[in-house]
This record gives structure tokens, C-alpha cells and sequence, in this order.
């Protein structure tokens, strides 16, 4: 899903939590920059664990996998337009 947000939707913004030592504040982003450091922590994670013997990591790689899969499939579906926003019926009293 992840993947195929990142395509679709790469201008939409994404309100973030940000920890700034005592302060905490909310921060909007574009979907490809959250999503980007998210893709590139979930990599690093996986390399870090591994050369590790004890622990899996399989779920990093489940998460790699799963992103670039759902931009594969995104692309493979090919352009569709969204449909037409509906009209409600709304009378004039």
C-alpha cells in the first residue's frame, strides 16, 4: 500500500509528530519525503541485521518487499482517472 502511495499520491501531505527535546510539535510533509526516509530506514535496518546470527529481520525485508511489489502493481495497473465526485440532492428551502 506504502508503494503504491508513494506513486500515486506523491504531493499529498502527511502531518508528522516531531520530538524536539522538551517541545513537541506537528509538522506537514509531502508523502514522498515521509515515505522516503521510511523505505531507506527500513534498508538500513535490514543491512544492520544482517551480518547478526541471533534475531531475524525478516520483517524488514517483508517491508521492502511488500513496498517495491506495491509499486509494481500500481504501475502494472496502468492510469486510471478517479470517478466523478458525486452531487447531492440538496433542496432549496
Amino acid at each position: 500500500m506504502l508503494g503504491a502511495y508513494f506513486l500515486l499520491y506523491p504531493h499529498a501531505r502527511v502531518t508528522c509528530l516531531v520530538f524536539l527535546f522538551f517541545f513537541i510539535t506537528t509538522v506537514e510533509l509531502p508523502a514522498v519525503i515521509v515515505l522516503g526516509f521510511w523505505i531507506i530506514g527500513q534498508i538500513l535496518s535490514a543491512s544492520a541485521g544482517a551480518g547478526m546470527q541471533v534475531g531475524g529481520g525478516i520483517a524488514y525485508w517483508a517491508h521492502i518487499g511488500g513496498f517495491f511489489a506495491g509499486m509494481l502493481l500500481i504501475s502494472m495497473m496502468g492510469s486510471r482517472t478517479a470517478p466523478p465526485r458525486r452531487r447531492y440532492y440538496r433542496p432549496r428551502w
